[in-house]
């Protein structure tokens, strides 16, 4: 029943990241699939659970611009982190990350294979580097999806005005 509805609904534009098809496993230990958050609003980032400065950073920024959302428009986007640490980003520690940080279950936590968080990060234009101690440098992108999975927006950087970005998941949240 849940393959019908996506088989029937309009095909996905090239510029669509819905068409990466990727699939991830959620904090929950469950298989996810990018499309599932079709005709929603979507404020994506890349992290890693384990990160000590930039990372929990990018999610006090998404929190604050999700609470700059009108509340229908909060009723309906989704957070989404997914994972550069194929390695130590378990189902476990992204649940435990989870619930270090507050997230309810408007936040979507996903980790997948290299190849997939490779490919995902280049369609973000997300750059990331593994260190020697097991860390990552990367960039500080949060970007916005329409209900279509394309980008409507990015914001680059830590700690500044998140207004933009919530105005851009309000107008994405119009889109049909």
């Amino acid at each position: 029943s849940c393959c019908a509805a996506e088989e029937s609904a309009a095909p996905l534009s090239a510029r669509s990241l819905y068409q990466h098809d990727a699939v991830w496993t959620s904090d929950a230990g469950e298989l996810f699939a990018l499309v599932t958050l079709r005709g929603r609003p979507v404020v994506l980032t890349m992290f890693f659970a384990s990160c000590g400065y930039a990372c929990p950073v990018l999610v006090s920024d998404m929190q604050r611009l999700r609470e700059l959302l009108p509340a229908e428009v909060r009723a309906e986007a989704k957070f989404v982190l997914v994972s550069f640490d194929t390695e130590r980003d378990t189902p476990e520690a992204l649940r435990e990350f989870r619930e270090r940080s507050g997230l309810d279950e408007a936040w979507v936590l996903l980790r997948g294979d290299e190849d997939a968080v490779q490919e995902l990060a280049m369609l973000l234009g997300i750059k990331f580097k593994r260190d020697a101690n097991g860390q990552f440098s990367h960039s500080s992108l949060l970007t916005i999806l329409d209900g279509e999975g394309e980008i409507a927006h990015r914001r680059n950087g830590l700690m500044g005005d998140v207004s933009e970005a919530a105005r851009a998941v309000v107008v994405a949240a119009t889109r049909p």
